[in-house]
């Protein structure tokens, strides 16, 4: 390995340290199915966000339902905090396509027809929330 890529490597391992996320890899769903639930979440506060994804009857749903948990767990084991304490929110959410199965289905008049069937993975990362401060300048008359 070389020096710069041993650098870069480095400091992405001291940046996840302080990143409490959660990955989901190779997931047998459409990343596009996949995108529609992660819109959802968004945003949301963390358990706000749980609600969301156990209610709704999509089956993706509950993979990205354990998923987000997963990333509540992580982001208490880091701090040592309970995620209720915390106001934990769900900061980035992305949905990359993975590999696809290619296959054949049968087509009228000896033809054949190819099914792709996809999957994705899932990064969803959790944060707590920022209180915006806004300063106050205060004039002075003297």
């Amino acid at each position: 390995m070389g020096i710069r890529k041993k650098n870069t490597a480095d400091a992405r391992k001291e940046a996840n340290k302080t990143r409490y996320f959660a990955v989901l890899k190779n997931c047998p769903t459409s990343p596009r199915k996949m995108r529609l639930l992660a819109d959802l979440i968004r945003g949301k506060e963390v358990f706000m966000a749980l609600n969301i994804l156990k209610f709704n009857p999509k089956e993706a749903s509950g993979r990205l339902e354990k998923l987000l948990t997963s990333a509540i767990s992580n982001y208490e084991a880091k701090t040592g905090a309970r995620s209720e304490d915390s106001n934990l929110v769900v900061k980035e959410v992305f949905v990359d396509s993975a590999l696809q199965m290619k296959r054949l289905r049968t087509a009228p008049q000896g033809r054949a027809n190819r099914v792709r069937k996809r999957s994705n993975h899932v990064t969803l990362v959790v944060d707590t929330k920022k209180e915006e401060v806004k300063k106050v300048k205060t004039q002075e008359t003297n």
